[in-house]
C-alpha cells in the first residue's frame, strides 16, 4: 500500500513560527542559509537581533509552498525593491496629512482582532465613487512626498502596507492571545460592497489591482481572509472578472456572504463585541474613523499622548513606529513629516509585551479542535464559475439600468396595454436579430435594386430596413462611373492560365481604365492585338456560360493550366 502524504494547511497558526513540521523547519533553515550566502540575511548575535525575524521569512516560504529557492527569488526582489525605492525611510518621510488622505481610501483597522488575535480591517467600497477618486488623484499633483522612481499614488500605498507590517501586526503580536509564541503576520478584512453599482465596480478595477499586485509581490502572506458583505444582484456575474484581479491563493481566502449569513459567519471567527453594529455586532465604528481599541489592548498599554475620538483614546493620524523602551518595554512613536518637519512623539508604551518574535527557544502550543474549524477556505461560499468574457477586452459598462431592472408601467383602468416589443436583449453581447429585418440578403428578398453594368455584369444593391419602416429610395445613382465589371474582374483572375489570356486581359483592362478615367485618346491608342484562334475559342466558351458560372469556369481553366 502506497504512503499517503498529508496536505498541510498554512492557515494560522499552522505553517507559522513555532508551528512548523519537521520538513518546514528544515526548509526554513535552508532558506536562511541561502539568504546568508547571498548577503540578504544577518543572523542574531549577542544583543543584536537578526536582520529579519523568522515569521517574516516564513511569509515568503509559505507564499512559495516552502520551496527555498523560489522563496529566495521573491525575497531578493523585495529587498532590492525596498532599497531602490527607499521604503525603509518612507515611513519617516511621508507627510502625515497625505498618509491620512490615502488611509481613508483603503481598508481601515477597527482597533479590534478576531478570536485568534489577528487584526480586523473594514473596507467600505461605496464611498469610493468617481468624484472621490478623481479629487484624490487631482490632489496627488500637489503632494510633497514624491519620488522620481515611482508614481506618488503607489508611494502612498507602500506607506499603508508599511503601517500594517511595522505597526499594527507588531502591536497585535505583543498583546495576550492564544499561541503567544507565534507572531501575528496577517490581517482579516470585512469588505462591504453594499450600494455599489456596476460602473463603480468597473472603475475601481485599477484601484483594487494595484493593491493586490503590490501585496502579492512584496507583502506576501499578509492576508488571512476576506469577508465580502452586501453583494449586489449582479455580483455573481462580475465575480468572474473579480477573480482575475487577484491571484488564486487570495481568491481561496474570500468568503462571499449573503445577508442571512453575515452575522452567523462572522461570529464564528470574531467576537460579537468586535463586529461593527451595522453588521449585527456591538462595535461603534464609522467608516473613516481612527481605531476603536478593544479592552484587551487598552489594558496592555499606557497612554502618553493620545488623541480623543467620541470620548475614547485613540491614535493620531499618520504613521507610527516602534522603538525599544526601558526594561524590555516598547514605545509607539508618531513619526512622518508634519508641514515639512520631522515628527517624533511617544503616543503610548507597552510595559510587558508578549513579543513573540524573540529569538529564544519556544514551546509549540497545540492547536485546539475548535481552532481547526477556523482554517476553512472561502470557496464554498463563492458563486459557481461562469463563462464570462475577459474584462480586459470589454468596454466600460454604462450606468443605464438593464431592461430587467426597469419597472414596468401599469396601464390605467380601461386602457389597452400595447404588447412589449420582443427580441430586445438584456446584454450588449447578444445580437438583437428580432428587432431588425433579418435575412435581407437572402434570395427573393423584396426591395432589391438590380444594377446592370453592361456586358452581362449585374449586381444587387440591398437597403436593409427595420420592421415597419418603408424601404429606402435607391433610385438615385452615383455620379461616378461604375467600377470594372464582374466579367472584367473575373478575366483578370485568370492571368496565370496562359500568356495569351494574360495579354488579352491586360489589354482589355487598359482600355477600360482609359475610358473610366476620361482619357479617351489613350484608350483608342491601346487597341487589342488580333486574337489567336485559341483566344477566340475561349471567348466563345465564356460568352456561352451563364453569369454565375463564369467564375467557376475560369477557375477550372486556371487550375488546369495552359493547353487544356
Amino acid at each position: 500500500m502506497s504512503d499517503l502524504t498529508r496536505v498541510e494547511s498554512f492557515q494560522y497558526p499552522s505553517g507559522h513560527f513555532a508551528h512548523l513540521s519537521e520538513n518546514q523547519q528544515a526548509q526554513l533553515e535552508e532558506f536562511k542559509r541561502i539568504c546568508l550566502e547571498q548577503g540578504y540575511y544577518t543572523p542574531a548575535s549577542g544583543t543584536t537581533n537578526a536582520s529579519h525575524d523568522d515569521e517574516t521569512l516564513l511569509r515568503f516560504l509559505r507564499a512559495r509552498r516552502f520551496v527555498p529557492a523560489e522563496a529566495f527569488k521573491q525575497f531578493k526582489d523585495t529587498e532590492d525593491w525596498r532599497k531602490e525605492h527607499g521604503i525603509n525611510s518612507l515611513f519617516y518621510d511621508i507627510e502625515i496629512e497625505e498618509f491620512e488622505e490615502t488611509r481613508r481610501l483603503y481598508p481601515q483597522w477597527l482597533g479590534r482582532r478576531d478570536k485568534r488575535g489577528i487584526p480586523l480591517y473594514l473596507f467600505e467600497v461605496a464611498p469610493l465613487n468617481s468624484k472621490t477618486t478623481s479629487a484624490y488623484e487631482k490632489n496627488l499633483k500637489n503632494a510633497r512626498t514624491t519620488s522620481p522612481k515611482v508614481p506618488t499614488k503607489n508611494l502612498r500605498l507602500f506607506a499603508l502596507y508599511e503601517s500594517l507590517t511595522r505597526f499594527v501586526l507588531p502591536l497585535c503580536s505583543n498583546i495576550e492571545r492564544n499561541h503567544p509564541e507565534t507572531p501575528i503576520s496577517q490581517s482579516n478584512n470585512i469588505v462591504d460592497i453594499s450600494g455599489v453599482g456596476l460602473k463603480q465596480f468597473w472603475n475601481l478595477k485599477a484601484h483594487m489591482q494595484d493593491a493586490s499586485t503590490l501585496a502579492t509581490a512584496h507583502y506576501p502572506e499578509t492576508l488571512d481572509r476576506i469577508f465580502i458583505i452586501g453583494a449586489p444582484a449582479f455580483f455573481p456575474t462580475v465575480w468572474g472578472w473579480v477573480k482575475r484581479w487577484f491571484d488564486p491563493i487570495t481568491v481561496s481566502k474570500i468568503f462571499i456572504l449573503s445577508q442571512a449569513n453575515v452575522l452567523p459567519t462572522l461570529t464564528q471567527y470574531i467576537d460579537i463585541d468586535n463586529i461593527p453594529k451595522k453588521y449585527g455586532g456591538n462595535l461603534d465604528f464609522e467608516w473613516g474613523q481612527m481605531p476603536n481599541l478593544e479592552s484587551t489592548i487598552e489594558a496592555a498599554i499606557q497612554w502618553e499622548n493620545p488623541e480623543m475620538q467620541n470620548g475614547k483614546k485613540t491614535f493620531p493620524i499618520g504613521p507610527i513606529a516602534w522603538e525599544n523602551g526601558e526594561n524590555g518595554s516598547l514605545r509607539a512613536v508618531a513619526v512622518g513629516q508634519e508641514n515639512g518637519k520631522p515628527r517624533h512623539k511617544t503616543i503610548f508604551t507597552i510595559p510587558n509585551p508578549v513579543n513573540g518574535s524573540k529569538n529564544e527557544p519556544v514551546v509549540n502550543t497545540p492547536v485546539a479542535e475548535h481552532e481547526l474549524a477556523l482554517t476553512t477556505v472561502g470557496t464554498h461560499t463563492q458563486p459557481a464559475d461562469a463563462d464570462v468574457p475577459n474584462p480586459d477586452t470589454l468596454n466600460p459598462p454604462s450606468d443605464s439600468p438593464t431592461p430587467a431592472s426597469t419597472p414596468r408601467m401599469v396601464p390605467e383602468p380601461g386602457t389597452t396595454e400595447l404588447p412589449l416589443r420582443g427580441g430586445t436583449s438584456e446584454t450588449r453581447f447578444e445580437q438583437q436579430t428580432h428587432t431588425h429585418a433579418s435575412g435581407q440578403l437572402a434570395d427573393g428578398t423584396p426591395d432589391a435594386a438590380v444594377n446592370d453594368h453592361g456586358h452581362g455584369d449585374k449586381t444587387v444593391t440591398m437597403e436593409p430596413g427595420t420592421v415597419g419602416q418603408a424601404p429606402k429610395d435607391v433610385s438615385i445613382q452615383p455620379e461616378e462611373p461604375p467600377a470594372p465589371g464582374y466579367l472584367d474582374q473575373a478575366k483578370q483572375v485568370t492571368t496565370s492560365a496562359s500568356a495569351a489570356v494574360t495579354s488579352t486581359a491586360a489589354s482589355a483592362a487598359g482600355a477600360v481604365s482609359g475610358l473610366v478615367s476620361g482619357d479617351k485618346g489613350k484608350a483608342e491608342e491601346q487597341k487589342a492585338p488580333e486574337k489567336s484562334e485559341e483566344d477566340k475559342k475561349l471567348d466563345r466558351e465564356i460568352d456561352a456560360k451563364a453569369d454565375p458560372a463564369v467564375e467557376g469556369f475560369l477557375r477550372d481553366k486556371s487550375t488546369a493550366g495552359p493547353g487544356m
